[in-house]
């Protein structure tokens, strides 16, 4: 397996689109192909995906709130269980302790071809995070992420 990459990929710059987690995979923006983090509790987290399926997230110009990893039922998308501090959400705990970027790609309307894309969105870090009762009643973790000096255009 390659060595994680904490930063920009090749010369893909934020506002760059993906059609699909294949190609996110491929390019090598994002590894995971279904998880929407990638990385783990020894290195920190490279980058995620915000995919419009945590219905505790945020995103902000100024910031990011990230719902952790797991408690959904695969079938109906839905929280049913509290979160657990497992290996994905360990490796954003990673990153607020080492303050390196993560990547950050988020699930968008395309303007042009009115399809959903991925779209690069840029480096932020990892500022804080907090177990707390997210809108199902049910304990999750969610990560503060700001943007990071140089992580996007001004």
């Amino acid at each position: 397996m390659a060595a994680p990459v904490f930063g920009h990929v090749g010369s893909y710059l934020p506002g760059d689109a993906f059609r699909s987690r294949l190609e996110l995979r491929l390019s090598g923006m994002h590894r995971p192909v279904r998880a929407g983090i990638a990385g783990s509790q020894h290195t920190g987290a490279e980058s995620i995906v915000l995919s419009q399926v945590y219905e505790d997230d945020v995103f902000t110009e100024d910031e990011i709130i990230y719902t952790g990893q797991g408690g959904r039922d695969p079938k109906t998308g839905r929280q049913t269980t509290d979160q657990t501090l497992n290996d994905r959400n360990l490796a954003l705990c990673k990153s607020q302790e080492t303050g390196l970027p993560v990547r950050v790609l988020r699930k968008v309307h395309d303007e042009e071809s009115g399809e959903l894309v991925f779209r690069y969105e840029g480096l932020y870090r990892v500022v804080g995070h907090a177990f707390e009762t997210g809108k199902s009643g049910f304990e999750v973790w969610k990560f503060r992420l700001r943007p990071a000096p140089n992580g996007r255009p001004a």
